[in-house]
C-alpha cells in the first residue's frame, strides 16, 4: 500500500481508495491518481500488444551476423479466446421472475446488444485483468450502457469496510490543448476537468449512484496469461533460435579433399567451387581422398524437448486447456475430459461469482432511472444462469431433462440444459401447445358428437320410414 498526497491510497492490484468522508477528489489527489493509472497503462497495453501478437522479440536489437529470425508463438491470442469463449461463448441468461418485468428487461438488453458488450468486457478482463461498464442518458434520455478499458479510466473507492465506489474517471488527451481532459462522475455530479482545472459547473447525476462499475475475475486483478508472460516470451526465443539454426545449417558443404580436379592443367578445379558450398583441396594425400558432406550438428531432440516443456507449462500454469493436445482427440470417456477441463472450470467458476456481483451492481444502477422496470429494486430479483461452452451431447441432455421430469418444475429443469435458450419462453410455448392440442381433442370431439347424433337421426327417420311403409301396407289389405 502506498499513499498519495496524503489523502488517497493504492492498494494491491492498482485499486485507488479515497477517504469516504470527502465530499470529492481534490484536483492534485486526481492528477496523481490519473498519472499513476498512465503508469499503469503501459502494463496493460503491453498485454494487448501481446494478445495482438506483438511481442517483445520483434523489438530486440538485430544480430549483427548469421540469419535473424524473429518468429512469434501467439499463445496469448489463443488462450484468451479460448477462455473467453468457454465463458461467455453462451450468454449469460439474465431474467426476472415477473412476466412483464422480463420482458422490458430483455428488451433492453437487446436494443444496447448487451450480451455482445458483456463479452467484450469478459475479453478485457481477461486481457487486462479489469474492465469498466458505465450507464448513460443518450440524446433521447434513454438509458444506455457502453465499457471502457483500464487504459483510459479508473475507479475510485472509498475507504470503507464497504469498498463502496467513490467515484468512476474517464480521461483523454487533448488534440488541440495537449491538456489530458476528462470526467469524473460521483453518485450526486458529475464534474469535467483539462489540466489540472476543474469545472465549476456540476452537471446531475440523475441515478443517484456512482455510474459505473468494474469487472474483474479474481481479486488480484490479473489477467489470464499474465502468470505465463516470462514463459511465453522464452518460447519465442526457443523457437527463433531454432529457426535461425535450421536457415544456418540449412545447405550442407561438400568437402574434397586429396583428389585433383584440374584435368586441363590450368591450376583451377574443373568444377565450380562458387555458389555450390563446396571446400576442395587437392593437397592431400591422394590415397586417402575423402568426398563426402560435412554434417552438421543435431541439438533438434533437446531443442524439440524444451518447446514441449515450455508450451505443456503455459498451459498448465494459465488453467486453461489446450483444446488442440492428443488428450483431447483420443477416445477419452466424458468424466476423463470433465477432469482435463477441471482447472479452466474452476477458474470460470471463481470469475461467474465475481460477475455475478459486478452485473447485480450494474443493473441496480440501469433500474434507477426508472426507465426499464417499474421497480427499482428489482434488481434484487434478477436471476443470472451462466452456462459453460462445452461440446453438447443432445442425447445425454434429452436423459437429463426426462429424468428431471416431476422431479423438479419444468423451468428449473430447462435452467440446467444447454438446449433451451430462455426457460421462460420455453415454459409458454410448452403450455401453448398444450392448450392447442386440447383445443383441437375437443373440436374433434364435438365433430365426433354431432357425427354420432347425425347417425342416430338418420337410424330414426329409417325406421319412421319403415314403420309408415308397413303401416300403409297394412291399411291397403283391410
Amino acid at each position: 500500500m502506498e499513499t498519495v498526497n496524503g489523502k488517497g491510497q493504492i492498494l494491491d492490484g492498482h485499486i485507488f481508495i479515497y477517504p469516504a468522508d470527502e465530499e470529492e477528489l481534490d484536483p492534485h489527489d486526481l492528477l496523481s491518481f490519473m498519472r499513476r493509472n498512465i503508469q499503469y497503462a503501459k502494463d496493460y497495453k503491453h498485454n494487448m500488444q501481446m494478445y495482438l501478437g506483438n511481442h517483445d522479440i520483434l523489438n530486440q536489437q538485430r544480430r549483427m551476423y548469421g540469419p535473424d529470425n524473429r518468429l512469434v508463438a501467439n499463445l496469448p491470442h489463443y488462450i484468451v479466446d479460448t477462455y473467453n469463449g468457454f465463458f461467455t461463448g453462451i450468454p449469460p441468461k439474465i431474467t426476472l421472475d415477473d412476466k412483464n418485468e422480463n420482458e422490458a428487461l430483455q428488451q433492453w438488453n437487446d436494443t444496447n446488444s448487451f450480451q455482445d458488450k458483456l463479452s467484450e468486457i469478459s475479453k478485457q478482463t481477461d486481457i487486462y485483468g479489469r474492465s469498466f461498464a458505465f450507464i448513460y442518458q443518450d440524446e433521447n434520455a434513454d438509458t444506455c450502457i457502453a465499457y471502457a478499458s483500464p487504459t483510459d479510466a479508473f475507479m475510485v473507492y472509498d475507504d470503507t469496510v464497504a469498498r463502496k465506489p467513490f467515484a468512476f474517471v474517464r480521461y483523454w488527451k487533448d488534440t488541440e490543448s495537449g491538456l489530458w481532459t476528462g470526467m469524473v462522475y460521483y453518485a450526486n455530479k458529475i464534474k469535467t476537468f483539462k489540466g489540472s482545472v476543474v469545472e465549476d459547473s456540476d452537471q446531475n447525476n440523475m441515478y443517484s449512484l456512482v455510474p459505473a462499475v468494474e469487472f474483474y475475475g479474481n481479486e488480484e486483478r490479473q489477467g489470464v496469461f499474465d502468470n505465463v508472460k516470462t514463459l511465453i516470451d522464452e518460447l519465442d526465443r526457443v523457437l527463433s533460435q531454432k529457426a535461425n539454426q535450421v536457415e544456418y545449417f540449412d545447405n550442407a558443404y561438400l568437402k574434397i579433399l586429396g583428389l585433383d580436379l584440374d584435368e586441363d592443367g590450368d591450376g583451377r578445379p574443373d568444377a565450380n567451387l562458387i555458389g555450390n558450398q563446396m571446400i576442395y583441396s587437392p593437397n592431400a594425400d591422394a590415397a586417402n581422398a575423402d568426398v563426402e558432406f560435412i554434417s552438421k550438428p543435431d541439438g533438434d531432440n533437446m531443442q524439440e524437448h524444451i518447446i514441449d516443456r515450455l508450451v505443456s507449462m503455459i498451459y498448465q500454469v494459465s488453467m486453461v486447456a489446450n483444446l488442440n493436445d492428443e488428450a483431447f482427440a483420443g477416445n477419452s470417456s466424458g468424466v476423463a475430459l470433465q477432469y482435463k477441463l477441471l482447472p479452466m472450470r474452476n477458474m470460470a467458476a471463481n470469475k461467474e461469482r465475481k460477475f455475478t456481483q459486478a452485473l447485480r451492481k450494474l443493473y441496480r444502477i440501469v433500474f434507477s432511472a426508472d426507465q426499464v422496470v417499474k421497480d427499482k429494486d428489482a434488481w434484487q430479483d434478477l436471476l443470472f444462469d451462466f452456462k459453460q461452452n462445452l461440446p453438447i451431447d443432445i442425447s445425454e441432455e434429452a436423459d437429463t431433462l426426462q429424468k428431471l421430469s416431476g422431479v423438479v418444475s419444468k423451468e428449473t429443469a430447462f435452467r440446467n440444459s444447454r438446449l433451451i435458450d430462455d426457460p421462460k419462453k420455453e415454459v409458454e410455448r410448452m403450455q401453448k401447445e398444450k392448450q392447442e392440442e386440447i383445443n383441437q381433442a375437443l373440436q374433434h370431439s364435438a365433430s365426433a358428437t354431432d357425427q354420432m347424433l347425425m347417425d342416430d337421426q338418420k337410424e330414426n327417420d329409417k325406421e319412421i320410414v319403415g314403420f309408415r311403409k308397413n303401416g300403409e301396407s297394412d291399411d291397403e289389405e283391410e
